[in-house]
């Protein structure tokens, strides 16, 4: 293995440099490999320093590689460098890692308890190139005071995170601005990845996607914000998905009311043929006791739906027995519609809970829409998961219209309204949620992810030799509560569920369309036996005439 790989170069030997020459071209002067250099002779070295050898002194050796250079001081007593160059144009460092003596053998130096790293990490004011995205040019004025925070909100987080970076370093930094995060274009990559993969900046300040793609091409050191993209959307009312008046009961209660309604049906008929046995009516008269229900299905059956719908009867039976049972009749279906409408009140506040996936999201009535930004646009248009795909192609750029790209705001005053799925990074989107929205209004909220990528990841140049110094930069202003803050400052967390039991809510033609349709199709029948009755009574008139003429 590279780790376990040891070059031993003696600054003695004949044609030295040239070997040296070539291990440099070959990229061996690199991590993580390590290097061994013994040099003896005095007048092999540099006038400017006692340590550094002079056919090394061109070499490019960086904060990243271990090079060790054992100095002859007198017979059996030697000292042991690490030497590096912060870069190409600064002197030469040198760290004592000891002195060897024959007697006392390797007498180490208290300084290399710590790590390489660690002990580097004073960068001597060296230039750090970073790039951030924006996508705004108005931007750039506004960076850390604040203003338009909504606006490239990922770059205006991590300026002031890359900020402490780099003094934690002790590095001076030239930004340099681009206006997206890079994606292939004819073989190669443009935008911040460009600028990482063409060795153009040392860091990437804006955090970008972890993808296999940018994997060979940049470096990914932390995660330093925790906010996603994601569709958000208000769960919509449950009459938009079922049917309210058959929610209240379950299946097997439904069948329970049939079942004593029926039960008292026949109860019904039974005591109504009694009643007119015991006092010797005939049944099928209509002249003799008008107000006395008869045993008839049809009679009985209007008498039981009327008492259903919560509707008075002008028959009813004089015994007291079928009194006991209309009582029974009249105080069940009260107490289920009792049941009934308590149900429809409160479900009338709830929200379905159908939509959980992306595909129900593709099946639903939904309206969709896209916060207009350029990893946005890339994403979308270049999926290939068939229901990811299928919701771009359908939902958010269908044929022959434009692509529904919308700003942070329009998108937020969408949700707010119903009905509509906005696609949004949820950091951001909230702090829009919490100014517009009311308390009540914040409850119904839901989730979906869609894009097929982790958190953004902060990257950096593919091979620097800074990396080591970049991960523990990072993950100590982390560790020490610095990126939490620039975090809290300019993202918002979900928003918490509170006051969504006074909440107004409206009822709208869509809770009351079955009703509005059972109701309507009972006048169409109502007045269809209306005229067939007219028509009837229209005939029997015609036969009545016709039989008199004879």
């Amino acid at each position: 293995m590279d780790i376990h790989t040891l070059f031993i170069a003696d600054m003695g030997c004949k044609n030295v440099s040239t070997f040296l020459n070539k291990c440099e071209q070959a990229k061996y002067f690199r991590s993580p490999f390590r290097w061994i250099i013994f040099n003896n002779e005095d007048n092999k070295l540099n006038k400017q320093s006692s340590i550094i050898p002079i056919a090394i002194n061109q070499i490019k050796i960086y904060p990243d590689t271990e090079v060790i250079n054992v100095k002859k001081l007198q017979n059996d007593c030697y000292e042991i460098y690490l030497i590096y160059k912060v870069d190409d144009n600064s002197d030469w460092k040198s760290e004592l890692y000891g002195v060897w003596k024959l007697k006392d053998r390797l007498q180490k130096s208290d300084k290399m308890i710590h790590s390489r790293s660690i002990r580097r990490l004073d960068l001597n004011t060296h230039e750090i190139k970073v790039a951030f995205v924006i996508t705004n040019n108005d931007s750039l004025h506004h960076l850390t005071d604040g203003i338009n925070d909504h606006i490239d909100t990922i770059t205006k987080v991590n300026v002031l995170a890359t900020n402490y970076l780099l003094d934690f370093l002790n590095a001076s930094r030239k930004f340099v601005f681009v206006d997206t995060w890079g994606y292939p274009d004819n073989n190669t990559w443009n935008g911040m990845t460009g600028c990482l993969a063409r060795g153009e900046v040392e860091i990437g300040g804006s955090p970008m996607f972890f993808t296999m793609a940018r994997l060979p091409i940049v470096q990914f050191i932390s995660s330093p914000v925790p906010s996603r993209s994601k569709f958000v959307f208000r769960q919509p009312k449950l009459s938009y998905e079922n049917n309210l008046f058959l929610l209240p009961f379950r299946n097997s209660v439904w069948c329970s009311i049939g079942a004593v309604l029926f039960f008292l049906f026949l109860a019904l008929f039974g005591v109504a043929f009694w009643e007119w046995k015991r006092n010797d009516h005939n049944i099928d008269s209509r002249i003799s006791d008008a107000g006395t229900l008869r045993a008839k299905t049809s009679d009985i059956a209007i008498l039981i739906f009327g008492a259903t719908c919560q509707q008075g009867s002008p028959v009813e039976l004089k015994g007291t027995l079928g009194r006991v049972v209309l009582l029974d009749l009249f105080l069940t279906v009260l107490f289920l519609h009792t049941s009934f409408s308590a149900n429809i009140v409160a479900l009338l506040q709830s929200s379905s809970s159908r939509i959980r996936t992306l595909e129900d999201l593709l099946q639903s009535r939904l309206k969709f829409g896209v916060h207009d930004n350029p990893f946005n646009r890339h994403y979308f248009a270049t999926m290939a998961e068939p229901i990811r795909k299928a919701i771009y192609d359908t939902k958010i750029a269908p044929p022959g219209e434009s692509p529904r790209f919308l700003s942070m705001e329009d998108g937020i005053q969408k949700i707010r309204q119903g009905l509509f799925a906005f696609h949004m990074e949820t950091g951001v989107g909230y702090k829009f949620v919490e100014k517009y929205f009311e308390e009540g209004e914040k409850c119904g909220l839901y989730e979906i992810q869609y894009l097929q990528v982790a958190d953004p990841w902060i990257a950096v140049r593919k091979n620097t030799p800074y990396l080591e110094m970049y991960k523990i930069g990072t993950k100590r202003i982390i560790e020490h509560g610095l990126q939490y803050r620039e975090n809290r400052r300019l993202y918002e967390r979900r928003p918490t569920c509170s006051g969504s039991d006074g909440n107004f809510v409206s009822v709208s033609m869509v809770d009351c369309y079955p009703a509005i349709l059972v109701l309507s199709y009972g006048v169409l029948i109502a007045v269809f036996i209306l005229l067939f009755e007219l028509l009837y009574r229209y005939k029997h008139n015609i036969f009545k005439v016709i039989r008199r003429k004879k």
